[in-house]
């Protein structure tokens, strides 16, 4: 063979090796960073370190959970973003982070949907209003009714301003016409802490994360945002049977810093879709609460920007009223 053609062929074999998918190929090599955008122990947090130990197990590489709360999501974007494209950090958004931080910063150097690279839905868990024991009242419509009575009486703990907790419990307030005091907190344990201590009067979260308050006897579950009764918790009333139309569902998914090729995204997508299938992850995360649901990065998009666009009118009225995102 003449030397410029060996040299040709040289090159062509050295750029197919160096293609994302050729250098990639034995991804990952090394462990892998989970930034997540909420605190060690909210629900978003505990259904992510399901998610990244079964990865982790999967491709024989450990997958480090690290958390990044606060600024209603920004911190955590801000770390995922300035990370390296190479597949070797992630990052867990809630729903917030999608729906209510555009509208509380302005000024964000990401556009979450358009700018960081979809992998998949990781899960989803409804809004629970809990009261404390102590306060006396059973259902929702005696909380509201109590409010009422009591204007600015009662604090509604939330987890980080901006958050869903917060929309929930801003929605609640101009939904019911009650004069609740909004407390915000870094997260939902120091929520529930100053709750179970007597400091506040109502907390809005997850029904896993109200377990241990629960069987302690200090939080009384008074109604779920779904539309339909959950069939684990058959006896809990919807809040849109108190006041119709309330739904608020919380989600999180998976996604990657711009700029991540293209053949990794569409690995750690299959991997994570194939590890959310394992019956042992499908029934550990549906027993903490977790609406698991595969999605193809498409199909993400797609939800995303439904979601969006779904809160919109919510935003604008609890905005007009004076409270929210804005």
């Amino acid at each position: 063979m003449p030397r410029p053609a060996q040299y040709r062929l040289a090159l062509i074999l050295l750029a197919a090796f160096c293609t994302p998918a050729g250098a990639q190929s034995d991804y990952p090599s090394r462990p892998v960073r989970l930034i997540v955008s909420v605190t060690a122990g909210a629900g978003p947090d505990v259904a992510g370190r399901v998610v990244a130990e079964h990865l982790g197990r999967h491709w024989g590489q450990q997958m480090v959970v690290e958390n990044r709360p606060g600024a209603g999501g920004a911190i955590a974007m801000r770390a995922a973003g300035a990370a390296a494209p190479d597949g070797y950090t992630l990052y867990l958004p809630v729903a917030s982070n999608f729906i209510a931080l555009p509208e509380m910063q302005a000024k964000l150097p990401y556009d979450l949907a358009r700018d960081f690279v979809p992998i998949g839905f990781v899960g989803g868990h409804p809004m629970v209003i809990g009261a404390a024991a102590a306060l006396g009242v059973k259902t929702l419509p005696d909380l509201i009714a109590l409010a009422k009575k009591q204007p600015g009486a009662l604090n509604v703990g939330i987890a980080s301003r901006g958050s869903l907790p917060h929309l929930t419990a801003e929605w609640l307030r101009l939904a019911g016409g009650a004069a609740f005091t909004v407390v915000h907190y870094p997260g939902a344990p120091q929520a529930i802490t100053d709750l179970m201590g007597g400091r506040i009067h109502v907390v809005i979260e997850t029904l896993s994360t109200f377990a241990a308050a629960i069987a302690a006897g200090k939080l009384v579950p008074l109604a779920v945002a779904t539309a339909q009764r959950l069939p684990r918790a058959p006896d809990l009333p919807t809040v849109a049977e108190t006041l119709p139309g309330f739904l608020a569902m919380g989600w999180y998914v998976m996604m990657a810093p711009p700029g991540t090729p293209e053949p990794v995204a569409r690995k750690v997508s299959a991997d994570l879709n194939t590890v959310l299938a394992q019956p042992e992850v499908r029934a550990r995360l549906t027993e903490i609460g977790n609406h698991v649901e595969p999605m193809s990065p498409a199909a993400l998009m797609r939800f995303i920007r439904g979601q969006q666009q779904a809160w919109k009118p919510d935003l604008a009225a609890i905005a007009a009223a004076g409270g929210g995102a804005k």
